[in-house]
Order: C-alpha cells, then structure tokens, then sequence
C-alpha cells in the first residue's frame, strides 16, 4: 500500500464516527424530498442522486466502522447478551427504574443501543444498496420497502441514541 493510502486510510477511520453522524444526518434529513421508487427516474433530482450515492457510501462506512468496533473481541462490549452475559445491562435497567442514570462503556444499556444501532445503519445501508443493484426488476420495490423499514428503526434508535448521549452529558456535569 502506497504511504499517501496509508494516510488516507488512517484519516477516514480516525474519523469515522464523524463522517457517518454527517452523511447519516444528511440522509435522514433530505429523505423526505427523495422520490424513488423502482429506479431513479431519468429526471431525478440533485436531491435523489445525493441521497442513492452519497447512501451507498455511507453503507461502506457503516460496514467499516462496525468492522472496526467489533474484531478482535470486542464485540463482547455491544453484543454481551447474544452470549448470555445480562450483568450489567440488566443492572443499568434496573437503575434506571430506580433513577440512576447507567454508566457508559462497559456491556451495560448505552453498548447494546450503540451495538444495535450498528446492526441498523449496516441494514440500512445494504437494503438500500441492494435496491440500488436490482433497479429497474421487480425486486427493486420489495428492496426499497426494506430499506423503509431498517431506516425508520434507524431513525427510532437515533432518537434514542440523542436521548441516552444527553443523559450522559447530564450525569457528566453532575459529577
């Protein structure tokens, strides 16, 4: 690998979260004005090209940023329940009943929404690269209605991410 790619890649995974807040941000705020349906349409707007393309490399960073966040190891911290290691989030929402904040890191309530909305921008962006490679067949509505459905769940957990992020800052200020 060339030294000018090394750096280039080391840029974009320093700053990956980054990019991926800005284009996901971008996606979910122009996606009202998009209108696709089985293919971009020959008179698509600047709207619609920006969404499909800038989408699909999206999608290639959700891949690698949920790569990066899960190898060696260390998807124990978003995923601890697939292994049957309840501990701490159990314990975050227990707290939470009582009203204590969770902590962040660790396996608790903050790592599993983070690890779920990994999974999320990762469908997202699949279904919708997907529906961008069947175009045009009758496979591309069923794809695009996909896409629909991760993306509204994605929208839910950015929600809920913002929600849990303030808390955070909250507890950060108290203490």
């Amino acid at each position: 690998m060339s030294e000018k790619l090394t750096q280039a890649l080391g840029f974009l995974l320093a700053r990956l979260y980054v990019w991926i807040v800005l284009s996901s941000a971008l996606l979910v705020c122009t996606s009202p004005w998009i209108f696709i349906g089985r293919s971009l349409r020959a008179n698509a707007s600047v709207w619609d090209y920006l969404h499909v393309y800038l989408g699909l490399i999206c999608a290639v960073l959700g891949i690698l940023f949920l790569l990066r966040n899960t190898l060696q190891g260390k998807w124990h911290q978003y995923f601890a329940w697939l292994v049957g290691d309840w501990g701490q989030l159990a314990q975050d929402i227990k707290g939470l009943f009582k009203g204590k904040l969770p902590v962040a890191g660790g396996k608790g309530l903050f790592s599993t929404v983070e690890g779920i909305g990994m999974l999320l921008l990762v469908a997202t962006g699949v279904t919708g690269a997907i529906w961008f490679i069947y175009q045009g067949t009758p496979f591309a509505m069923t794809w695009r209605g996909y896409h629909q459905i991760c993306a509204d769940f994605f929208i839910g957990f950015l929600v809920v991410h913002l929600v849990l992020a303030a808390t955070h800052i909250i507890e950060f200020i108290r203490q």
